[in-house]
């Protein structure tokens, strides 16, 4: 585990991983400056109704700002993880032959799969932050919270989008998910820190390269 986190970030600082960042950003705040210009009075009404239901009258009146920017960041992250996860192929095959040359691109994930697979992640994200949004107040649970509510933004179609690549054999598959949890709340660990946290999905393809294909599992072989 040690070891795969630092050889993520290593390759997080190389200029490839960067360029690839650049472009992706760019095209995540623009797709998300255009839906939250569409629809920034049915957010703002969203979030007044919502907030209606929640008993503590501190948050209902204090909480409308903070909701909204929520909302709205959270809705970038979900934008960001998909166009990454829809960009990442070139990058994730650049960076296996620079570190696993012996091991063979078999395949190409499926567009269709990969978009409805992280549309399914990131509409299941924000259902489970929207109804357990007061969690977010309650100290170092909330924290910890977060950091599982990310993961599962990241987890399933980062797993797709790398194993996809590299591995035919459904027991390989399994034996690699174990752990994936985990990595994805390590990478989520960048959308608390300003401006970083546009690192968090493509830190979490890099990891899971790495862990998928650092150590094979026993009794099993890779294509």
């Amino acid at each position: 585990m040690q070891q795969t986190i630092a050889k993520s970030f290593k390759d997080l600082l190389s200029g490839t991983v960067l360029a690839f960042m650049a472009k992706v950003t760019a095209v995540s705040v623009a797709i998300t400056a255009i839906v939250i210009w569409f629809l920034n009075g049915i957010l703002v009404s969203f979030v007044k109704s919502y907030l209606a239901w929640i008993p503590w009258e501190w948050l209902q009146t204090s909480g409308a700002a903070v909701a909204t920017v929520a909302v709205g960041y959270m809705l970038f992250i979900v934008v960001l993880s998909i166009v990454t996860s829809l960009m990442v192929e070139p990058l994730l095959i650049k960076l296996a032959k620079k570190h696993y040359p012996d091991k063979p691109v078999i395949a190409s994930p499926n567009v269709t799969a990969s978009l409805l697979l992280s549309l399914r992640s990131g509409l299941l994200f924000l259902f489970v932050f929207l109804i357990t949004f007061p969690m977010m107040f309650v100290p170092l649970v909330g924290a910890v919270w977060m950091l599982w509510l990310w993961s599962i933004l990241l987890k399933a179609p980062t797993f797709y989008d790398v194993s996809s690549l590299f591995i035919s054999d459904s027991s390989v598959r399994r034996e690699k998910k174990r752990k994936t949890t985990l990595l994805a709340m390590v990478a989520a660990g960048f959308n608390y820190i300003p401006v970083l946290n546009i690192f968090a999905p493509v830190f979490a393809q890099i990891l899971f390269l790495h862990h998928i294909l650092g150590v094979a599992p026993k009794n099993a072989a890779q294509s």
